[in-house]
């Protein structure tokens, strides 16, 4: 089995192939996202806990958090699942892939772990160096997260970090940063300031005109009672006239 490991401090990643199953036994009938001890493998690794982040089996089938078997399964999939692509499909089309399960079993031919924590030596191209990070992230509350800034601090002077140049066939040299994104400026405030004016603006216009609608309403109502009054008085005092004449 290959062991992928990986070292999110540093950056760097290493493969391991072992075959002894005494060694790999510790992961046996583990899930994903479950810590394991490093010494199992050896006493390079000792100190060291892993975490189980995924795998596939000699196949190339993925492992599926939530799926609580070592073996294979098909299940029902729509765009937005893991271990299903999303994209080029029709809207709402669902398909039976087939993916394996969340626990460990000898099937595997590759387990990717994650470093938790840090053993008591170094391991040769994984935590004695430290790769440079090419991506960056782009929203601003994640680039203020990334170097522990405050919401004083102007976040485009640190997008610099993971800019990249290069030299074009032109000969010169062009630089590319992420643009970032919800990002907050002066502009970006005048606008939302504009829009919450003509939002009470319309507010108080829906309002001066449903006043004088209501106003209109009355009087129109106003006048369809004073005609319908008007008419029903003409009727009555036709009848009174019709049965006075009668009458004589």
């Amino acid at each position: 089995m290959k062991l992928n490991i990986a070292d999110p401090s540093t950056g760097c990643q290493k493969k391991l192939e072992i075959d002894d199953d005494s060694k790999l036994r510790a992961f046996f009938d583990k899930r994903l996202a479950q810590e394991v001890e490093g010494s199992a493998l050896g006493e390079e690794f000792k100190g060291y806990v892993f975490k189980i982040s995924g795998g596939q089996d000699k196949q190339g089938f993925p492992m599926k958090q939530g799926v609580l078997t070592n073996g294979r399964v098909f299940l029902l999939m729509k765009p937005g699942d893991a271990c299903f692509r999303g994209f080029g499909r029709r809207k709402g089309e669902r398909r039976r892939k087939a993916v394996r399960g969340c626990i460990v079993s000898s099937d595997l031919s590759v387990l990717n772990l994650i470093i938790v924590k840090k053993g008591e030596t170094d391991l040769p191209g994984l935590t004695d160096e430290e790769k440079p990070r090419l991506r960056g992230p782009k929203r601003a509350s994640k680039i203020r997260k990334l170097f522990n800034l405050s919401k004083e601090d102007d976040v485009r002077k640190y997008v610099n970090t993971y800019r990249k140049t290069k030299e074009g066939k032109d000969g010169k040299t062009h630089s590319k940063a992420p643009k970032i994104q919800r990002l907050v400026t002066p502009l970006t405030l005048q606008r939302k300031r504009r829009r919450n004016h003509l939002k009470k603006e319309r507010i108080a216009k829906k309002k001066v005109e449903q006043a004088e609608y209501h106003k209109l309403l009355m009087s129109r109502l106003k006048e369809q009672r004073e005609r319908r009054s008007e008419s029903l008085a003409k009727k009555r005092a036709l009848r009174q006239a019709s049965e006075a004449s009668k009458g004589e």
